[in-house]
């Protein structure tokens, strides 16, 4: 039986212009669980001089929940997110 899987664009926004994306990239890639598969990031400029990291993951849908995930994100790398949001979901 194959598992059903997810691929989910995130905005991960950060508290300001002066918030360490490198360190936040880390730190959130840092969040390891079965069934979730980190991919591809990319600073996206919003305005004022600050950014948001856009990052893919692959998540399996019985092992991962993606609001638990946000929460996960925003509660264990507090120190640099100030939210996220999902921009894209797509069934594999």
């Amino acid at each position: 039986m194959v598992a059903a899987k997810t691929i989910v664009t995130l905005d991960v926004k950060p508290w300001d212009d002066e918030t360490d994306l490198v360190a936040l990239e880390k730190t959130v890639r840092a969040i390891e669980q079965p069934g979730l598969l980190w991919g591809l990031s990319k600073l996206v400029p919003v305005g004022y001089g600050v950014s948001k990291m856009q990052i893919t993951v692959v998540v399996e849908d019985a092992l991962v929940s993606v609001e638990d995930l946000e929460s996960r994100i925003t509660s264990e790398v507090e120190d640099y997110v100030q939210s996220t949001d999902v921009v894209a979901m797509q069934k594999l």
